[in-house]
């Protein structure tokens, strides 16, 4: 027969008493981070953007950060903390406390590093609590207007009569134009020269610029440049065709079939933010997105808004870090120390 606990004094504690305890517990428990989601938030919330100002993650953190602001009745202040291909930011927010004032805003990259980065400080999956899906957009293949190419076919037949010539620029090593330039070349057969930059700000620069000939950015860091008509834009990399410029073709079409690369963003908390909080900021993402007036916002910038629940940004995730271990690995794709 199974004694009774033991309470210090030598008597029996029981087991009524036992069940008494853990439920009181487990109510204050509740009543604390009840507490939380009332309060919260107390202060301005740091969104910390692991790329520098002028980038696509850049402008839809400043987008999604004002409507958090404005329904959440704190300043969200946009913490940009660009340097080693999108790793910084994130080791950053996963030592920050967690009580939901310190959020992260990464791409498709988060992913990415997973495999790419094997000495980061921090575990995308483990150290981050999944929010919400904010979006995504396709890259855009973009040359300088110095550059006699009009099309992908053209970039191509260059590579190959003139082989080390062309010079490309990227946001950094392992940024998503890297990535989204390392599977052309594996797929066209072709090598450029890779001028990594510090940002895609600084990268859209150097085209116009006519430093380096061309890049394949995310399509919104490109937009003001190709309305501006300082770059012109010869292919998308999306499966389909952009719906605000039916008129330029994918690269799939464009004699490289079945080539894809998409950027999704999203948004995360450190990994014990109070579960109370993280479904509330979930909900206000999920209600901001679904309106026309910040879809149409999203839009203008290239992206194409879609929120998530935590559950299904998680298993994103997961399967995009399986899937790109397999793809950099395939495209041999220099792991980084």
């Amino acid at each position: 027969m199974m004694n009774s606990p033991r309470c210090p004094s030598g008597g029996s504690v029981r087991p009524s008493r036992v069940v008494t305890r853990w439920a009181a517990v487990a109510a204050a428990v509740i009543v604390a981070s009840t507490a939380i989601a009332d309060t919260y938030p107390s202060k301005p919330i740091r969104l910390i953007v692991p790329f520098s100002p002028g980038g696509t993650s850049d402008l839809l953190g400043r987008v999604v950060g004002a409507r958090l602001g404005e329904v959440l009745g704190q300043t969200v202040v946009v913490d940009n903390r660009g340097g080693a291909g999108g790793t910084i930011g994130p080791t950053l927010a996963a030592q920050a406390l967690a009580d939901g004032h310190t959020l992260l805003l990464h791409h498709v990259g988060f992913a990415i590093n997973e495999t790419l980065y094997p000495n980061r400080q921090y575990n995308a999956q483990k150290d981050f609590a999944p929010i919400s899906k904010l979006g995504e957009t396709p890259n855009a293949v973009v040359v300088s207007n110095k550059l006699a190419v009009k099309s992908v076919q053209d970039l191509i037949a260059m590579a190959k009569k003139q082989p080390g010539k062309l010079n490309y620029g990227s946001a950094g090593v392992g940024s998503a134009a890297h990535l989204a330039m390392a599977l052309f070349e594996h797929a066209a057969g072709v090598k450029f020269n890779h001028v990594p930059f510090k940002g895609g700000g600084p990268s859209m620069i150097a085209i116009v610029s006519g430093q380096v000939d061309f890049s394949i950015p995310a399509y919104p860091t490109a937009v003001p440049h190709i309305k501006a008509g300082r770059l012109r834009l010869v292919a998308v990399t999306g499966l389909k065709r952009e719906p605000t410029i039916p008129n330029v073709p994918t690269v799939a079409e464009s004699g490289l079939p079945g080539y894809e690369f998409t950027i999704w963003f999203a948004l995360y908390a450190p990994a014990a933010a109070p579960k109370t909080v993280v479904t509330r900021l979930n909900q206000e993402i999920v209600k901001s997105l679904a309106t026309s007036a910040m879809r149409d916002k999203l839009a203008q910038t290239g992206v194409d808004a879609e929120s998530s629940t935590p559950q299904r940004l998680a298993n994103l995730l997961r399967s995009e870090v399986a899937k790109w271990a397999t793809t950099i690995k395939a495209a041999g794709i220099p792991i980084n120390p």
